[in-house]
């Protein structure tokens, strides 16, 4: 039995090693006075001031930070009535159709989804002259078209989850769909809401390959801007960006951890 305990305690350990130590291995690099990335030369902050006074580099965090509010949003919006419908509506006409529209972008590739987008926008803009050309309005459809199948599953799995006695009841109570919906099913479901939006918003930053097609002159994402530098090798500044975006990432997961765990405990003494 301690053989097996031990056997799995180094498998874990291994793993663990495989995924955090070249992480690990790039916050310490993103300190080295060199610009040489392997050959460590001494402790300095060089590389964070000359990033942060990159002029490409904030612009494109940015514009990435833009896109993926905006598109989290609307795909927020739309994927919530998409997982309302599918939900709720029970059998309508087209209800299959439907159903593998809203699902067709989980499995369909990026590529075939990022050349249809391209196609379309190229269409558009000869039969209506829209859109003159490609850049944040285009980025923040494409990324939208795909992060609402995403909200629409989670919200369709919150809702088959939840007890409808409660909206049943305050419609027996007089309660009008409208009023119904704002003051019980909404509530109920923004857990999940609030899921799809981080997932989007996530999806978003870091979406690259349809990026890439819906894109034109002057309008580069992270992603895109973080590629066209690393085709002739890592920088210090990449391992100085790359540091910055795990240390937000980390808090971001502690602070997500410690609201959850407090909201427990504040509900377990309720």
């Amino acid at each position: 039995m301690r053989q097996t305990s031990g056997a799995l305690y180094s498998v874990l350990a291994f793993g663990f090693a495989f995924l955090y130590v070249p992480i690990f291995v790039v916050i310490v690099y993103s300190f080295n006075d060199a610009r040489l990335v392997n050959i460590w030369t001494g402790f300095s902050l060089r590389w964070y001031r000359e990033l942060l006074q990159s002029p490409e580099i904030i612009d494109a965090a940015l514009l990435s930070l833009r896109v993926a509010l905006v598109s989290a949003t609307f795909a927020t919006a739309m994927g919530t009535l998409a997982g309302l419908a599918l939900n709720r509506m029970g059998r309508f006409r087209g209800r299959t159709l439907f159903s593998g529209m809203v699902a067709a972008p989980l499995v369909m590739p990026e590529v075939i989804t990022g050349l249809s987008l391209l196609l379309l926008f190229v269409s558009l803009k000869t039969l209506v002259g829209w859109p003159d050309s490609r850049g944040f309005s285009t980025i923040t459809i494409a990324h939208a078209t795909f992060s609402i199948a995403y909200v629409a599953v989670i919200v369709q799995s919150r809702l088959a989850a939840m007890d409808q006695s409660l909206e049943e009841a305050a419609m027996d109570l007089g309660g009008r769909p409208f009023t119904v919906a704002r003051d019980i099913t909404l509530p109920l479901i923004a857990p999940a809401m609030a899921a799809g939006w981080l997932l989007a918003f996530t999806l978003s930053l870091d979406e690259f390959v349809i990026t890439s097609f819906v894109s034109g002159a002057g309008a580069t994402t992270l992603p895109l801007e973080i590629f066209s530098r690393v085709r002739l090798g890592v920088t210090p500044e990449i391992n100085a960006l790359a540091t910055l975006i795990i240390v937000s990432v980390a808090l971001g997961v502690t602070v997500a951890g410690w609201a959850l765990l407090r909201s427990g405990r504040t509900g377990g003494t309720r």
